[in-house]
């Protein structure tokens, strides 16, 4: 599984000091990977990408863009 990737980007409701999963699951290419949590913990998102041998890719999401999220991931 080489080109297994997992595209992930940082939410952008949660503050430095709150102690929330601060990251949202995009999209998972190269691998059968299900994941189940709405939110995910950095540690967490690498431990999977390490145990399925996939490549983390973190997106970058600009405080302008106003698309709408498919799971309203920031509503919390």
């Amino acid at each position: 599984m080489a080109n297994a990737k997992i595209f992930v980007r940082e939410r952008r409701k949660v503050g430095e000091q709150e102690k929330k999963p601060r990251y949202f699951v995009v999209a998972v290419a190269g691998v059968d990977l299900h994941i189940k949590a709405k939110h995910i913990r950095k540690m967490e998102i690498e431990e999977i990408a390490s145990a399925v041998g996939a490549e983390v890719v973190y997106l970058q999401a600009g405080k302008e863009n106003h698309e709408d999220d498919l799971d309203n991931d920031d509503d919390e």
